[in-house]
């Protein structure tokens, strides 16, 4: 499954945006399979704040960490954002 995050804006700064995000998606994953990759995908992202990805993407991390994957996140905003939130560390 591929997560376009650039569905929930291109400028993504605040936590209760990004807390609504994850909630309003939260059907979404019950089609993903147990053995499906969740593909984070950053393109078209202008910024990203860490409180946004903190409330949209920790709690991703923690439920489907062996399974999550981050594509295109070359953009300062997103790339920092990442690191800042440790959500980088294995595939860099």
């Amino acid at each position: 499954m591929i997560i376009l995050i650039h569905k929930f804006g291109t400028t993504l700064i605040s936590r209760p945006a990004g807390k609504e995000a994850y909630l309003a998606f939260q059907s979404s994953l019950s089609n993903l399979q147990d053995d499906e990759t969740l593909i984070v995908d950053f393109d078209g992202v202008i910024t990203l704040s860490p409180s946004w990805a903190d409330e949209f993407l920790t709690p991703l991390f923690e439920q489907y960490h062996d399974r999550l994957k981050m594509i295109n996140y070359s953009n300062a905003s997103v790339t920092e954002t990442l690191r800042m939130l440790h959500l980088l560390s294995e595939q860099l």
